[in-house]
């Protein structure tokens, strides 16, 4: 439906259409299909669909020690002492950890960056949470003996990667997935063996 046909719809519709059009992922069709499908949805429905919406970000957090998204702080890796706190995987997005943990092989603890440097469109070190990885490693009471670095392997990943290396002090082991990942891949799409091997075959930074 285009611009001009949308004037034919009543305004509850095409607001909804609007705002589904503005999530990543989403083209207009798409957007369409959702907007007529919550329709036909019954309103006890649609109401606690609303309030779950409306408590995403009410209710989360970001934990004060990885900045991944909590319902506590520090959240729940975080304050649970059966993980490797000596361990730290940094990572992109929390959706990335949500992906490692999915494997059940990883035990250490998270560094969510939300983001990687990009200066194509502006996001440079100080725009993600690369200064507050590096106060957690120098932290006099930090037991960090390694740091896996677990961007993306692209060029804004690889990038991300060359500067928290030059920021960590020496001492401190940097390790880099490898294996099982191919040039290019996200990691919030690799498939759980994938993910295994390049955990297992991570190599020196």
């Amino acid at each position: 439906m285009t611009i001009k046909n949308m004037s034919i719809l009543p305004k509850a519709i095409s607001k909804v259409i609007d705002s589904f059009s503005r999530l990543p992922g989403i083209g207009p069709k798409t957007a369409q299909r959702l907007a007529f499908y919550l329709l036909h949805v019954p309103q006890e429905e649609l109401d606690l669909f609303a309030k779950n919406l409306s408590g995403l970000k009410a209710d989360t957090i970001l934990c004060s020690v990885c900045k991944n998204v909590a319902e506590s702080d520090p959240c729940a890796i975080c304050s649970n002492p059966s993980r490797d706190h000596t361990l730290v995987c940094v990572v992109e997005q929390p959706t990335d950890v949500l992906s490692i943990e999915r494997t059940g092989h990883y035990r250490g603890v998270y560094h969510v960056l939300h983001g990687v440097i990009d200066p194509l469109n502006n996001i440079g070190p100080d725009e993600i949470y690369i200064a507050d990885l590096v106060k957690r490693i120098v932290n006099p009471v930090s037991q960090i003996a390694e740091i896996i670095l677990a961007m993306n392997l692209n060029m804004e990943g690889e990038a991300t990667a060359m500067y928290i290396q030059k920021q960590v002090p020496k001492g401190i082991k940097l390790t880099r997935l490898a294996h099982g990942l191919p040039i290019g891949a996200d990691i919030e799409y690799a498939d759980d063996v994938t993910l295994t091997r390049a955990l297992e075959g991570r190599r020196e930074f």
